[in-house]
């Protein structure tokens, strides 16, 4: 009897251990702005390579937005009422959101945000500098024209980051005054994809061949305007991106691919960076003022052009 009772008594206690484990296992929220973004699918992606290669076994509960940004808010609020033990937001736009951050902050839980500019009461917002990416491709565009010709204009006010992009752009052009914007569109982000196709197959309709480039804020609407522009019989139109996503650098890598330029930018290793930081500061306890460098982390992002496209390619 001795024996069984030692046995029940070592199977009661790791009972007791494993409940306890699970009770204290790390609690985190994900929350998309919009998970149909590749850029966010990178994010995760490099996040969930560094769980698993850093042998965490975290529970992660994943909200999508879906592009809006009241979704966002009401994701940040359901997770803040779980009392989750940390929040990482995506490519996020916060301005309707300063309530749900503020109960998520009354309740001490520590957000990192990615590529969604740095708002007050979150750790860090980790990106990559926007002003400097548009700063990059968006001459680069206009010098491959020679300085002249016409453009189709697109922009997307909702993000931060392709804001930046798109007022950069505006200042560029006032140095190109032989460049005329045939037409500007904000995208809209519920539906990214398909809006930019619709909006660019009537722009091929009504300009054709005087479109000479399409200036574009990143990757996935660059490449609705190639499919739509190509179908149309557009083919020699110069298109730019920003993202550096693979199918957009394998694009620029065509010898006579329409896309001639994009900027690669490090996602996964957003998303890792922000799991290391969870770690640290919620895990390990440490003091984030000690963790993390400044407010705004910026990552190198470089530009990707026909002459350097492969150097960019999947290894």
């Amino acid at each position: 009897m001795s024996g069984l009772w030692r046995k029940t008594a070592i199977v009661a206690a790791a009972q007791l251990l494993l409940s306890v484990i699970s009770a204290h296992a790390t609690n985190l929220a994900w929350v998309h702005a919009n998970a149909a973004a590749q850029s966010e699918q990178r994010v995760k992606a490099g996040f969930d390579a560094w769980l698993k290669s850093s042998g965490k076994d975290w529970n992660v509960s994943v909200l999508d937005s879906g592009g809006s940004g009241e979704r966002t808010a009401s994701n940040l609020q359901d997770a803040a009422s779980r009392g989750v033990d940390a929040i990482i937001i995506t490519m996020a736009d916060l301005r309707a959101s300063r309530a749900a951050l503020d109960a998520a902050i009354a309740a001490k839980i520590p957000i990192v945000t990615v590529d969604s500019g740095y708002v007050p009461g979150v750790l860090a917002d980790i990106t990559t500098n926007n002003w400097a990416m548009s700063a990059d491709v968006s001459p680069y565009l206009l010098n491959e024209l020679g300085g002249k010709g016409n453009i189709i204009f697109l922009r997307m006010a909702e993000h931060h980051g392709t804001r930046k992009r798109g007022d950069v752009m505006a200042t560029i052009l006032k140095e190109y005054p032989d460049i005329k914007v045939l037409a500007e569109h904000n995208i809209k982000y519920t539906a990214f994809f398909e809006d930019t196709t619709t909006t660019m197959q009537d722009y091929a309709s009504r300009f054709g061949d005087r479109i000479d480039a399409v200036w574009a804020p990143w990757d996935e609407p660059a490449q609705a305007s190639i499919n739509a522009l190509k179908a149309a019989g557009l083919t020699k139109v110069k298109v730019i991106g920003i993202d550096g996503h693979p199918n957009a650098i394998a694009e620029v890598c065509k010898p006579d691919g329409m896309m001639i330029a994009t900027v690669s930018q490090p996602f996964e290793k957003m998303g890792a960076q922000a799991g290391e930081w969870i770690e640290d500061i919620v895990v390990k306890k440490e003091d984030p003022a000690k963790v993390i460098p400044s407010k705004t982390v910026y990552l190198d992002a470089p530009l990707v052009t026909k002459q350097n496209c492969k150097d960019f390619l999947p290894k």
